[in-house]
């Protein structure tokens, strides 16, 4: 997955007028997101707090995290491939550091994904960071 970063997908759903393209846009985010490997969609694996399924792991190389996550929902995956865009290859300070909730508005998520769907993105972001803290 190659990822942009928040600024560019920030500019790239500007791009669009309506939220029905900014959703396709969002789940086509989530396609390029790469699959977790089946053994590793474990319960201990699994964020809490999401409506949909979702898996996220952590590993840590030359004090940079690397992240692998997946969900069963088409939306959700898009949400992922934000998150790993905000968080991927950074140190634990720097993910700390990452304003989310900003990101999160400058590209109206906020406005347009419903309640249960923003807990489960900021239940994403809470492991992201515990995961990153306990290392």
């Amino acid at each position: 997955m190659k990822s942009r970063n928040l600024s560019e997908l920030a500019d790239a759903f500007a791009l669009f007028d309506n939220w029905e393209d900014k959703y396709a846009y969002l789940i086509d985010l989530g396609e390029r997101l790469p699959s977790m490997d089946e053994s590793q969609k474990t319960e201990e694996n699994i964020v809490r707090g999401c409506t949909s399924r979702v898996w996220l792991i952590a590993a840590q190389k030359d004090g940079k995290f690397h992240f692998s996550a997946d969900s069963d929902a088409k939306i959700v995956r898009g949400l992922i491939y934000i998150l790993l865009s905000a968080y991927q290859g950074r140190s634990a300070a720097e993910i700390a550091a990452v304003d989310i909730r900003k990101s999160f508005e400058q590209i109206g998520l906020h406005q347009h994904l419903s309640p249960n769907r923003r807990n489960g993105f900021f239940a994403m972001v809470d492991r992201i960071k515990r995961l990153a803290a306990a290392a």
